[in-house]
């Protein structure tokens, strides 16, 4: 996703000269278009994530719309304070960009992964969180978020191309396939597993399957609601620990509207095993693969109780 990130920040940066691109000290061949295009906009802060907040903050406040890159963990939880206070509490237009959100940097471990930045994120006023889903969601939903005034934060994966589903225009939820028997719902990535996971079922008809590509979720969207009426069944699927990721705000929100399906919420386990591999590894021990999702699907539709 970051090539695609990259592409499409250097077209909008380009052609705004208001906005200044701050990178912490990353991207090596991967940034060097975008330092090309805006020249002296592109600022290597270092090592110094909590710095390079603070000074993206400062520049808002005097009207440019300032980015802020780096690996998704030094992005997050290093400068959380400046995040925090001076980004979100003065309601600054600052963009921060996480790459290899959740597992996304496997084997360099927990140091090097972002399990709970949603959860962080997401807590502090006025901050939305945008997560694309795969290589080809990552441009509109960059567009989508310069678009948007106030903090803002991109959680970019390891996505792949795919080529099993139309990717339909942007929105904070949308159906990318359609079913009969249970509800399926993702943010990221990860539910590239689940489409795998139903692929493989003889009948491809099984489940309705949204992903969510903001959060906080503000409401449910209508044709979520209806599809959860309908199979009586839902599957929850993040790369991120169960405490403030997708679970807990979409369970919120059933709970206002009087939903009350049959439930199941998949999620990052952390490290059960204390151990570090690479990102299937982790998919694999939080049971986020597409052999454990088929289980678990074929679980609940099998549990009529």
């Amino acid at each position: 996703m970051r090539k695609e990130f990259s592409s499409t920040i250097k077209e909008i940066a380009a052609k705004n000269k208001k906005i200044i691109f701050f990178t912490g000290d990353l991207g090596f061949m991967a940034l060097e278009n975008v330092r090309e295009a805006i020249g002296e906009r592109f600022i290597n802060a270092g090592v110094s994530e909590q710095n390079m907040i603070s000074m993206a903050s400062a520049m808002a406040a005097e009207g440019f719309t300032t980015i802020c890159y780096s690996i998704a963990p030094f992005a997050v939880f290093r400068p959380a304070e400046q995040i925090r206070i001076d980004v979100c509490l003065h309601n600054k237009n600052v963009k921060i960009i996480g790459n290899g959100g959740g597992y996304g940097y496997g084997i360099m471990g927990s140091t090097h992964h972002a399990i709970e930045d949603i959860a962080v994120l997401s807590s502090f006023q006025k901050m939305t969180c945008f997560i694309p889903f795969c290589n080809e969601d990552v441009e509109e939903i960059v567009k989508k978020m310069m678009s948007t005034q106030g903090p803002a934060y991109l959680r970019l994966g390891y996505g792949v191309k795919q080529e099993k589903i139309k990717i339909k225009p942007y929105a904070h939820t949308r159906k990318i396939l359609t079913g009969n028997n249970i509800t399926i719902v993702g943010m990221g990535p990860v539910i590239l597993n689940a489409i795998d996971a139903i692929d493989e079922e003889a009948d491809k008809k099984v489940a309705d399957i949204f992903v969510i590509s903001e959060i906080p979720i503000k409401e449910l969207n209508e044709e979520l609601i209806n599809s959860i009426k309908k199979t009586g069944k839902l599957l929850i699927v993040e790369e991120h620990v169960s405490r403030g990721g997708l679970g807990e705000n979409l369970s919120l929100l059933l709970l206002k509207h009087n939903i009350h399906p049959k439930f199941k919420h998949l999620c990052a386990q952390g490290y059960p095993e204390g151990l570090y591999g690479s990102q299937k590894y982790h998919h694999k021990v939080s049971s986020l693969d597409s052999e454990s999702i088929k289980k678990t699907i074929e679980e609940i539709i099998d549990d009529q109780q």
